[in-house]
């Protein structure tokens, strides 16, 4: 069936009722300004980073002391380009409109050039959270194995870098590329929390961490874990109150099992503290608390087995 030319003189009409939208809701419009970052290049920033926090995991093999070298700095110097780039677009949109002679180019260089030089501390902190992961998981056989496969680490190293990057004062790029992660692992972490050293998300999909969330060294946290918040404090004219601390409080050694929720920014759990399954916490505990769910009533009905003939109903 051949396509009915005469329909496509509708068009004319969507696209002006469409272009008409761009001044009626203008808050979801980008026209006639500098680029916007692009996700594409956060995406190219993210593997370039994978190259040089995990070398030989990725796109290059055969790599060794003698020509490692070399390859990073090929790669530190792509970095470099893209992100001065990237960072100069996000300072352009955010500040521009305050400050037109600003130079942005100069100032992402800046902020590039000391985010590369935090790199080999990034990596330090990314060792010990490998070897979490392997201390803490009895399936793991080798470090390796977890470099290559467990999202629970792609999401944090992620986090790790983005973080940097806010601290910086970088705007747009580090939620940018902690939704990326988040999209591809299921784990939600926010480029704003603090996380110490030694860090593990088994399984992970679900997860959820805030971000005035504070983590402590060796803290290990299952699948659906959700540190959020309590409650939003409000202005006088009904505005949501932003950059206060919404979030809980983990200290070292905590242990939070799946599906376990903790809110409120002044929830603080204790060091060496254990939440279980399932649990709803929304006050502090003390350290080495253990905070479980009373045994929950299951009721199973037969099926005529020979071990149950009747098929009753019975309570465990």
């Amino acid at each position: 069936m051949a396509i009915d030319l005469t329909l496509k003189e509708d068009l004319r009409e969507i696209t002006e009722s469409l272009v008409a939208s761009y001044t009626e809701c203008s808050r979801i419009n980008h026209l006639g300004h500098e680029p916007l970052p692009s996700r594409e290049a956060v995406h190219r920033i993210l593997v370039d980073l994978y190259e040089i926090a995990y070398p030989g995991f990725g796109r290059r093999q055969n790599l060794h002391m003698g020509n490692v070298e070399y390859y990073v700095g090929s790669v530190i110097d792509s970095l470099h380009d893209i992100l001065t780039e990237q960072i100069a677009r996000a300072f352009r949109h955010e500040m521009c409109a305050e400050n037109p002679n600003l130079d942005c180019l100069a100032i992402a260089q800046g902020k590039t050039l000391e985010f590369l030089r935090r790199l080999p501390s990034v990596r330090e902190i990314l060792d010990q959270d490998v070897h979490a992961a392997y201390r803490g998981d009895p399936a793991a056989r080798s470090h390796h194995e977890i470099i290559f496969c467990y999202p629970g680490l792609e999401a944090i190293t992620v986090y790790r870098f983005a973080h940097e990057l806010l601290k910086l004062g970088v705007p747009y790029l580090p939620r940018m590329m902690t939704e990326a992660a988040h999209s591809k692992t299921g784990i939600d972490i926010h480029p704003g929390a603090t996380i110490g050293a030694g860090f593990f998300i088994d399984h992970g999909t679900g997860v959820v961490i805030g971000e005035t969330c504070e983590i402590g060294k060796n803290v290990k946290i299952y699948q659906g874990v959700t540190l959020g918040a309590l409650s939003f404090a409000k202005d006088a004219d009904g505005e949501l109150v932003r950059g206060t601390k919404r979030h809980p409080t983990l200290q070292d050694d905590v242990i939070v099992y799946a599906n376990a929720t903790v809110l409120g920014g002044n929830t603080v759990i204790g060091e060496r503290s254990v939440i279980g399954s399932n649990v709803w916490l929304t006050h502090s505990v003390a350290p080495d608390s253990v905070v479980v769910l009373e045994k929950p009533q299951l009721r199973v009905r037969g099926s005529n087995s020979p071990t149950n003939p009747d098929g009753i109903m019975y309570h465990i």
